[in-house]
């Protein structure tokens, strides 16, 4: 056994593998047609996209791990979902070693440029502030790609981005949620000169069945693995971005309104991927470990959970109420430690979990739930609370690191 991992990169892309067999069926065989259910050994994938998986296969094929994998499909899916993952967002990684038996975390979460500020986009509408430059973050996905495989990998990051390069050059056969997707942007495309002549060949979307191909991605993931990543943290790719940020590629003649962006090359430079504690709660005997903020998913899933077991029966109704309430305090409490108390012991604790658990009766609660205070448990002698949890942030904040 060498080692099984959960990731959520870009687009909650769940992988658990090990080391195929000698024997695995070869890539393109009838085993790997798409079908619900699926049997086998030795390993196995599960993305959004069948061409994601693929990849991650081919790389299990190669002798690669799970990270190794887990990297090769989630690039993959920035070729294939390009709008939920890439390499110019961000994501979470949650990752078990089966040989030591530990969990940790990657954040690889973009982050806002330094000279963003909690008032931003007050008074700016939503689809304005969305279709701008200001609306970009600082990308984490290669910096976590990069810590992922160096700390448990056994690739470089050149060997790992293979898949994806060839799924760009040669293209991917169009679904039916590409083409929506693009259809539903259709508009907003149109107004900028590269993503329209990429998305939009002859003015409309790519057709479902047709071949979609990306070979300027392809082209920037090679240069990547031969550069690394500093090519993007603050060198010529970084600095393109910058100028894109600053600059969007407006065609003449559009009459939307684009705001320009804050983001600096010196944003690029100071970004880091963070190695975290994971969550951990435990559920009728079993260990749930998930990932801590600024990501709201351990913490939520977690405490919906220990409400869950807080409650003498379990069905449809009380997982909906349990949720809505833990989603109600994950509004109310949750956000980036670098910047934020939050009060994770507390909303994963036994007795806060049974004061919220008193709220959920026969009938669906008022809409939407109020969010409660969990109040701190009583601190050892001689130790405060607060003051840990400053200490706790210091050392979550991101800091330079030279490439």
């Amino acid at each position: 056994m060498r080692s099984v991992v959960v990731t959520s990169l870009g687009l909650v892309t769940f992988a658990a593998f090990l080391a195929p067999p000698a024997h695995a069926a070869p890539a393109g065989s009838a085993a790997e047609v798409k079908r619900p259910v699926a049997e086998g050994y030795g390993g196995a994938v599960a993305t959004v996209d069948l061409d994601a998986s693929k990849a991650a296969l081919s790389v299990l094929r190669q002798g690669g791990n799970a990270m190794d994998a887990a990297v090769a499909g989630a690039a993959a899916l920035g070729v294939t979902e390009p709008y939920s993952a890439g390499l110019a967002g961000g994501g979470f990684i949650v990752y078990y070693d089966a040989r030591t038996r530990k969990v940790t975390t990657i954040d690889g979460r973009e982050t806002a440029p330094r000279a963003m500020t909690s008032t931003a986009f007050e008074g700016i509408p939503f689809d304005e502030a969305v279709t701008s430059g200001l609306s970009v973050g600082v990308p984490g996905s290669v910096a976590q790609w990069d810590m992922a495989l160096r700390r448990y990998g056994t690739m470089p990051l050149r060997q790992a981005l293979r898949p994806a390069i060839e799924i760009a050059e040669k293209g991917f056969v169009v679904d039916q949620t590409f083409h929506d997707q693009t259809q539903q942007n259709a508009g907003r495309f149109a107004d900028f000169t590269s993503t329209a002549s990429l998305y939009l060949p002859g003015g409309q979307p790519p057709q479902v069945g047709s071949v979609f191909r990306n070979p300027d991605l392809a082209r920037t993931y090679r240069e990547l693995g031969i550069r690394g990543p500093a090519w993007l943290y603050g060198g010529a790719l970084g600095r393109e971005i910058v100028a894109t940020v600053k600059k969007p590629p407006v065609r003449q003649g559009a009459t939307r309104k684009v705001r320009t962006g804050l983001m600096e090359v010196s944003d690029l430079r100071a970004y880091r991927a963070l190695e975290r504690p994971p969550t951990k709660v435990t559920y009728k005997g079993l260990d749930v470990y998930g990932m801590a903020p600024p990501s709201s998913g351990g913490s939520t899933v977690g405490e919906a959970l220990k409400i869950l077991e807080a409650l003498p029966k379990v069905g449809l109704h009380e997982y909906l109420e349990a949720s809505r309430l833990a989603f109600a305090d994950r509004n109310a409490y949750v956000g980036d430690p670098a910047y934020v108390d939050v009060p994770l012991d507390q909303l994963l604790s036994d007795g806060f979990a049974k004061e919220r658990a008193c709220l959920i009766g026969p009938r669906a609660m008022a809409h939407p739930p109020r969010p409660d205070r969990p109040t701190a448990p009583t601190p050892p002698a001689r130790r405060l609370r607060r003051p840990r949890l400053r200490r706790r942030r210091r050392r979550g904040r991101r800091r330079p690191i030279s490439w």
